[in-house]
């Protein structure tokens, strides 16, 4: 039973993870954009929530409610303003730009709130819980992951299903073409982006919600992403919600067998994924 339940928190746990990363996968998708300030950008909305729980007085859902216009409205503007002008054949800009980025966060960061970790406060919701079949499961990672699963399929329709989809779809294949065709990219990939950052909000007010964070975790939670997306295969949601369970199940079943070995355990997991499929479990079939 104690195996069972490590199992499960890990696929709750996958959840968050998912949320980590679909952000990334959609970036990847769109414009081919690898971001290394991913990660900080979670922990920035997660400030961003714990300073609007803390001035309004309001709970952390509330909160997520106002940080989520506001993190696509600076994903636009980061996008239009910055990163569309390091996009082309070499992919060495584009990992500069965000890697600078994220410096700039992680420091910005540290100057407004200090290192000392903090936390929201969601109140009875933390430690809430359900028991079924002799487990006891948390409320909060139950809606984590009910609400990864509801985002990506979210994405998944917009994608697949939506005039916005169709376009991220034809900037991704052929950008010259989409021009002739009347699609401004840069537009396309500025609400690319938006989108991709108001995932990141919900994953960071979660974040904060599930656990404490300070300015320097940003590359942890960068890291998870990536190895998310990679297992599931580069630009497939559905492929990232996977990986992320995978992750968090390796995890917390490693954590198991033995504490020092949970992030351990996952790492291993990647790699021995990436070695015999390097393009991941379900690789995106275009077309």
């Amino acid at each position: 039973m104690d195996w069972l339940n490590a199992l499960i928190q890990g696929i709750l746990l996958g959840g968050l993870y998912a949320l980590f990363a679909a952000g990334l996968s959609l970036i990847f998708g769109v414009m081919r954009l690898v971001n290394i300030a991913h990660g900080d950008l979670i922990v920035l909305a997660a400030y961003m929530g714990l300073t609007t729980t803390i001035v309004l007085g309001v709970h952390p859902f509330v909160a997520m409610l106002l940080v989520i216009p506001a993190m696509a409205l600076f994903g636009y503007v980061l996008q239009r303003g910055i990163l569309n002008q390091t996009l082309g054949d070499d992919l060495l800009p584009p990992l500069l730009v965000t890697f600078g980025l994220s410096v700039i966060i992680q420091n910005a960061l540290l100057e407004v709130y200090t290192a000392d970790p903090q936390k929201m406060d969601a109140g009875a919701l933390e430690t809430a819980s359900v028991s079924v079949g002799g487990l006891s499961l948390g409320i909060l990672p139950l809606m984590t992951f009910g609400i990864a699963v509801v985002i990506i399929a979210g994405l998944q329709f917009i994608f697949y299903r939506t005039a916005l989809g169709r376009a991220f779809r034809a900037v991704s294949d052929n950008q010259d073409i989409a021009q002739l065709m009347g699609l401004n990219r840069r537009h396309v990939f500025g609400l690319a982006m938006a989108l991709a950052l108001a995932v990141t909000a919900i994953a960071g007010i979660l974040l904060g919600i599930r656990t404490s964070f300070d300015p320097s975790i940003g590359g942890g939670r960068l890291i998870f992403g990536f190895e998310a997306v990679i297992i599931g295969g580069l630009g497939n949601l559905w492929g990232t919600l996977a990986g992320g369970v995978i992750l968090g199940a390796a995890q917390t079943l490693g954590a198991k067998i033995d504490p020092g070995w949970q992030l351990l355990a996952g790492h291993i997991v990647f790699l021995f994924i990436l070695a015999i499929r390097p393009n991941g479990l379900f690789p995106r079939i275009s077309g």
